[in-house]
Formats: structure tokens, C-alpha cells, sequence
């Protein structure tokens, strides 16, 4: 059976975003490597970095929401649940951007791609320790696998750096519990943010909280380096291909799904690792590469239990609604034939 025109036009359409957003996300990591390695471009601020970007990101997505609505203000947001809400998540977003950001001055692009592997790991985790997600014994041997694939990938590192893979660690913590934070506060109450609409209201959070950090670690080393004299060409391509990966995201969601960005996420992570080998030169052993292909099956696993569970889930919706309308219909006859009875009697 022939596929119509205009399903052909979406599944290219599809690839298109999936392309696109692997392209920018790519583009944005290798990016922030080059500017923060003191081998590259030698600007090691990573929160001057993060800073920079969160400006960009407030001013942009204030003319989207605000100036030109593109995208619509969610209409239940209060000073109230702001505070209460956005703020927690804003600080945690903060510390996830300034760790994996640091980190990149002390461990390989390559080597980052395989500690994120530990992401549903500790979204799992905190799903539990919240009670947001059930202890699943086949769910846990997955959490293990990938957890002991991420640790040979660590065995095998030729340029192990404690410092380093700490950073990454800790962003890696605050990243989950942000995920698992946002279903809490945010989602529970019927509130969803794209990630225009994200950037709008965590990206000023992100600027007042890591201001507090740069005055005090960052701002004295810029004044004495006389580091403040920026090229706005880097440092704005920069921010523009980190503001347009988000818009990238809202696009690829959007006409998709989460989970296919998951999917294209780890397609992205082995290209950074092959990318980092032959083009960065970084040193990528065997042993690194075994630990990463555990982590990746693991990962493609819980991938695949994720969806299994979301088409069950939406089945299982579809027949509720299917149940209710035969329900409906089996009422309206039964008023129907009294109806008609009544009418014969008289």
C-alpha cells in the first residue's frame, strides 16, 4: 500500500527537526569545549560562559512571549507558584549548566557523552526517592547495567581527571533532579512549559543565581586578566546556537515526540565520540568504548520500556473512552425504548 503525500511530508519533515536539532546540539557542545579548553581558545569561565547565554536566552525569549507572542504565556502562572516552582527549578537548571559547563575544562567531549549516560539512572533514582516512579526489579538490573557500562567507560579513560568527573556528576544530579522537580511542581498542577516559554521564566532565575558565584570566583580573575574584552562574534554565534538548540527542542517535541529526541539524542552522542577522536584528537581506548556500548544498550533498553509503557498507557485510555461512549449510547437507547413504551401504554 502506498504511503500518501502527506505522510511521506511529515516523516521527512520529522528527520528534518531530529537533523537539525542533532546538528545544534552537536554545534553547541563542541562550541563550549572549544571556548573553555585552556588547549583551544583558553577563556576558562565557565559561568561567565553560562551567563552569557542566559542573557541571551532571557532577552530572546521575552520578545517571543512578550513583544511578537509567538508563543503563548501560560495563563495559570502567579507570582505565588513562580516563587514557589519556578525558582527551585530555575537554581537547580543554574548548577547543572555551571558543573557540565566546568567540566569541559578538565575531561574529553568524548568521555562527558558516556558519564551522561548515568542520566535516567538518576532520574530513576530520584523518581523512587520522590515516589514519583514504582521499584521495578528488571528496571533496577537496567539502572545497574548502564551504571556498571558507564564505570568500565571510566576504567578505560585515558585522561581520568577526579576533579572532572565529579563536575559532570553533580550536574548530572542537579539535571535529574530538575526533570523530577518539574513533574512535581509544575506538571502535577496542569502547568507545562515548551522550552521558549522555560527560557522565559528559569533563565533570569539562572542569571540572579549564578550572579552570586561569579562575583566571587569569576569577577576577580576577568578584572585582573582583563579577560572583559570579549569577541562578539564567538561569544555571539555562541549564544545564538544555544538559543536556537532550544527552539530546535520546542520544534522537534513539538512535532514529535520526547521520546524520539531521546533516540536522537544518543545517534548525537556517538558522533560527538567520533568527532572527539578523529577531529579533536582526544585519546578514545577500547575498554572506553566497551563501557559506553553497555551504557548504550542499557539506555536503547529503557528507550524501549518508556515507549511500551507510553502505548500501553495509550491504549489503555482509548479503550476507557470507547467503554465510556458505548456506555453513553447503551443509555441513550435504553431512553429511547422507555420512551417509545410509555408512548404505546398511552
Amino acid at each position: 500500500m502506498a504511503l500518501s503525500d502527506g505522510v511521506v511530508k511529515n516523516v521527512l519533515l520529522s528527520y528534518f527537526y531530529v537533523l537539525i536539532w542533532i546538528c545544534l546540539s552537536f554545534s553547541v557542545i563542541v562550541y563550549n569545549k572549544y571556548i573553555l579548553d585552556r588547549k583551544l581558545y583558553n577563556w576558562p569561565f565557565p559561568i561567565s560562559l553560562t551567563m552569557i547565554h542566559m542573557a541571551f536566552c532571557s532577552a530572546l525569549a521575552y520578545l517571543l512571549v512578550r513583544v511578537f507572542k509567538v508563543v503563548e504565556e501560560p495563563a495559570a502562572m502567579t507570582r505565588d507558584l513562580y516563587v514557589k516552582s519556578v525558582v527551585p527549578i530555575g537554581a537547580l537548571y543554574s548548577l547543572s549548566l555551571w558543573f557540565s559547563n566546568s567540566a569541559y575544562i578538565y575531561l574529553s567531549v568524548s568521555f562527558i557523552q558516556m558519564l551522561k549516560a548515568l542520566m535516567p539512572v538518576a532520574v530513576y533514582s530520584l523518581g523512587l526517592a520522590f515516589k514519583k516512579d514504582t521499584f521495578k526489579s528488571d528496571t533496577m538490573i537496567n539502572m545497574v547495567s548502564i551504571s556498571l557500562g558507564v564505570g568500565v567507560a571510566a576504567y578505560g579513560e585515558a585522561k581520568f581527571d577526579t576533579w572532572g568527573v565529579m563536575l559532570q556528576l553533580l550536574a548530572v544530579v542537579f539535571e535529574a533532579t530538575r526533570l523530577v522537580l518539574i513533574q512535581i511542581l509544575l506538571n502535577s498542577r496542569g502547568i507545562s512549559l515548551n522550552p521558549i516559554t522555560s527560557l522565559f521564566y528559569v533563565a533570569p532565575c539562572c542569571l540572579a543565581f549564578l550572579s552570586v558565584p561569579w562575583m566571587i570566583m569569576e569577577y576577580p580573575l576577568l578584572r585582573d586578566t582583563s579577560s572583559f574584552h570579549l569577541d562578539f562574534v564567538i561569544f555571539g554565534t555562541n549564544s545564538l546556537c544555544a538559543f536556537a538548540l532550544n527552539l530546535a527542542v520546542f520544534l522537534l517535541v513539538g512535532k514529535t515526540s520526547a521520546l524520539t529526541m531521546n533516540v536522537a539524542g544518543v545517534v548525537k552522542d556517538w558522533l560527538l565520540i567520533a568527532f572527539s577522536w578523529s577531529v579533536i584528537k582526544d585519546t578514545v581506548t577500547p575498554v572506553n568504548l566497551f563501557g559506553y556500548f553497555l551504557a548504550f544498550l542499557g539506555v536503547a533498553y529503557y528507550n524501549h520500556s518508556k515507549l511500551q509503557a507510553l502505548k500501553a498507557a495509550d491504549a489503555q485510555k482509548k479503550a476507557q473512552q470507547a467503554d465510556e461512549e458505548a456506555g453513553r449510547l447503551l443509555e441513550e437507547r435504553e431512553g429511547e425504548g422507555t420512551g417509545k413504551k410509555s408512548e404505546t401504554q398511552n
